[in-house]
């Protein structure tokens, strides 16, 4: 298979990734923190240093405010939830995903706080100006995605969080498509809460996320249950991580996942953004004089930045036709609205969908030439 729907899970692998998942399924077979005996206090230590090799990954010292979970969507659902208090207010952004944007929409739909969404504008600086022109006295919290996931787009975080706190509110980074594509560093940037996906460009296994706090902020628990701590007291546990891990790690995926952070580090974050972003070069050269196809962003723009992800259509055809007639080519590429509606209604691609066209660090010149081969046939055909 050729794999281009790296924005949704990267694949394949790195092997040491691979090699973590079954080994620790061997030798960190125990609960931790829930035993006295060496296996649980070697399981628990492993999962400590993961902990540690995320927040310094992300620019924290702090970690026992790494919070393991089971996707990005959970680690946003704990923030937003957990930072809610009646009649408050939230302001995201016009690319946002549903991860986001649903959470919201439950809480306007119970009466419990309200939203707003602000269009991501031409340039940084208009996009900048329209959260500004939504903040009131009640806003909680600034919320918005690092990048897009369906057209790349950037959007200006550390402004965000600079305005968000001028303001009085708290800033919180979807990094789904950011973390292990461009360097985030959560003090520097002055991100309060960072959630994000540990199965794309982190390179771990499906089945992990994370919450990495940098904030003394109150967050209200979303799930109570068995931590290990303080058992005798029948109330939520305050200390982190505690608060927000109750019952069983997926230590198998943890330990994979700080292994695939591990690979990223190792490899470099710029390395992997140079490599991706020159496949998504030769593909956006390639597409743009190709009949019948239709482009939505230019990734070489001076007045925006994109992450290394492309999306098209071809004239004639829904974005799922195309998807599957590259399947037919064993070609993997995303269609439709990849759960981001309104990102879509900001291209005005809502009822057709994209085509989504995302490469990784195992991504080889030979994938892109079948690729565009594929299109080209596609596109002579419609």
């Amino acid at each position: 298979m050729i794999y281009f729907d790296n924005a949704a899970t990267t694949y394949p692998k790195p092997p040491e990734v691979i090699k973590t998942m079954s080994r620790a399924t061997v030798r960190y077979g125990a609960n931790p923190g829930r035993g006295g005996h060496k296996m649980s206090y070697l399981t628990s230590e492993a999962v400590y240093e993961t902990r540690k090799r995320v927040a310094e990954f992300f620019g924290t010292d702090a970690p026992e405010n790494v919070i393991f979970t089971k996707n990005c969507t959970e680690a946003l659902n704990i923030v937003i939830k957990g930072l809610c208090v009646p009649g408050c207010r939230f302001i995201c952004s016009s690319l946002d995903h549903n991860a986001v944007i649903r959470p919201l929409e439950e809480l306007r739909r119970s009466g419990t706080a309200d939203y707003d969404i602000a269009p991501v504008g031409k340039t940084d600086d208009e996009t900048v100006a329209n959260f500004k022109r939504l903040l009131r006295s009640n806003t909680r919290a600034v919320i918005c995605t690092g990048a897009s996931n369906v057209f790349g787009e950037r959007l200006p975080t550390a402004k965000l969080a600079r305005l968000a706190h001028e303001n009085g509110a708290l800033f919180i980074l979807d990094a789904a498509q950011t973390a292990g594509i461009v360097n985030i560093d959560m003090r520097r940037d002055e991100i309060d809460f960072l959630c994000t996906a540990g199965h794309k460009g982190l390179y771990g296994p499906m089945g992990t996320g994370l919450l990495v706090i940098n904030s003394d902020e109150h967050l209200n628990s979303l799930i109570e249950g068995g931590t290990g701590s303080f058992s005798a007291v029948l109330s939520q546990p305050e200390i982190y991580p505690d608060r927000f891990e109750s019952g069983t790690l997926n230590v198998p995926g943890i330990l994979s996942l700080g292994e695939g952070i591990r690979f990223v580090s190792d490899r470099g974050v710029s390395r992997i953004y140079k490599s991706e972003q020159g496949h998504i070069a030769d593909i956006y050269k390639a597409l743009k004089n190709i009949p019948n196809v239709r482009l939505y962003t230019d990734p070489f723009s001076s007045e925006k930045s994109y992450v290394p992800l492309l999306s098209f259509n071809v004239d004639g055809l829904h974005s799922e036709q195309t998807a599957a007639l590259l399947a037919n080519d064993n070609i993997a590429v995303r269609a439709g609205l990849h759960c981001a509606p309104s990102a879509h209604k900001t291209y005005g691609t809502l009822r057709e969908g994209t085509v989504r066209i995302a490469p990784s660090i195992f991504t080889k010149k030979q994938d892109v030439n079948l690729l565009l081969t594929s299109v080209v046939k596609i596109a002579k055909n419609s």
